[in-house]
């Protein structure tokens, strides 16, 4: 192995987890289809991300802003927002935070989603998430809320995520 290939690897172990992702939002986000560019771009890294057409609205380490437009491939038989879509869209929010926040030679996984449903789901939502990571020096749990608001301001779905946070290896 060559010296370049050992320093590219050990880099790739000390970068943190969404150096990567807040480096592509914060090359597209100020540029004409910025969003637009950034979700299919994030789509090609992560391909089920994109499975509800969410787009990100804000983008910073800890907190995602994301929205989803009410739409018929998204919809259920009573003309709502569908639950598993209002959850893949609480998951999708909270991954970004913590993701983002995420220290370098720290790695999260997802063990369990809880979705709590206050009222129908229609018209365009905002998912917000905001995240602190405590110290890990050890495996240990996290909890992330993402809250999905209609366009009144009303809370339509509270999404808890509940990570595994560890030490990179």
């Amino acid at each position: 192995m060559s010296e370049v290939t050992v320093r590219r690897e050990s880099s790739a172990r000390r970068d943190a987890p969404g150096a990567r992702v807040l480096n592509l939002w914060q090359r597209c986000e100020h540029l004409p289809f910025g969003r637009a560019i950034f979700g299919m771009l994030f789509g090609a890294m992560v391909p089920y991300s994109g499975s509800i057409g969410a787009s990100v609205l804000a983008l910073q380490p800890g907190h995602a802003r994301l929205a989803l437009r009410d739409r018929r491939a998204v919809r259920n038989h009573l003309g709502s927002i569908h639950a598993v879509a209002l959850t893949n869209l609480g998951e999708l929010t909270s991954g970004l935070a913590m993701t983002t926040a995420l220290p370098a030679g720290v790695r999260g996984i997802v063990l369990r989603i809880e979705s709590e449903y206050g009222k129908k789901a229609r018209g365009t939502l905002v998912a917000e998430a905001r995240v602190t990571v405590p110290e890990v020096k050890g495996d240990m749990d996290h909890e992330v809320r993402a809250d999905i608001s209609d366009a009144s301001g009303a809370v339509v779905a509270t999404v808890r995520v509940h990570w595994r946070l560890g030490l990179v290896p």
